[in-house]
């Protein structure tokens, strides 16, 4: 949906740049093109090698500049790319994917470029499954209400999640607690079991104390 003509020609019109999948299926003119160009070797491959702990992956990177994204003489021009990833030994294909970008692309630049790509399913998957799954419970501020609760729910949520990022990145305690208890899911259940049967001053009191009690727990059990 985002790499089409209008989405596109809108985020430049607002001073935005853009990297968007752009598949086959709903550019025939875009490949048509990507067909012409490859043919005429004017489509520029990269390879590199990478270790992931495991097995060798071959990242093979592929480019091409100034293509039509419609089939009209006013089509903005875009530059695309793609990766194949490889696992060298069996030369299976463990990811493909194309995107198209406002973007000059380089030999030196197209990796980062497809990081900055892939970075928004990273986005996706990290943060909206944790809000889903791992103890915020987004899913379920939605229908509540008649008028306005479910937005100020999923607000109330959105700040929680923005704060818990902060003390994560700067809040030593925090991120002992975090460290101790593991996931979220852990977090959020010993919070509201502390909080139903004690009484703490401050937030600071009951990671403390969270902190010092696990650590005693630990001491008892290994004994």
């Amino acid at each position: 949906m985002y790499s089409h003509h209008p989405i596109c020609e809108l985020a430049l019109k607002q001073g935005y740049n853009f990297i968007f999948v752009c598949l086959e299926t709903s550019h025939k003119t875009l490949y048509e093109w990507l067909e012409f160009l490859e043919k005429s070797g004017e489509v520029t491959t990269v390879e590199k090698k990478e270790w992931d702990g495991r097995k060798n992956l071959i990242y093979r990177y592929r480019y091409a500049d100034r293509l039509p994204l419609r089939d009209e003489d006013s089509s903005l021009e875009v530059n695309w790319c793609e990766v194949t990833v490889i696992n060298e030994k069996t030369e299976e294909i463990i990811y493909q994917n194309n995107w198209i970008t406002n973007h000059k692309i380089t030999g030196n630049n197209v990796e980062k470029i497809v990081k900055a790509a892939r970075s928004r399913w990273k986005v996706e998957n990290e943060g909206n499954n944790v809000l889903k799954n791992h103890g915020y419970n987004l899913e379920h501020n939605f229908g509540h209400g008649e008028n306005h609760l479910c937005e100020l729910l999923l607000s109330l949520n959105l700040l929680a999640f923005l704060f818990h990022t902060i003390l994560d990145l700067v809040n030593y305690t925090y991120q002992k607690v975090r460290e101790l208890l593991v996931t979220r899911t852990t977090f959020f259940k010993d919070i509201r079991t502390l909080l139903k049967y004690l009484w703490f001053k401050d937030w600071s009191h009951l990671f403390s104390f969270i902190r010092e009690e696990y650590v005693q727990f630990k001491k008892v059990n290994s004994s």
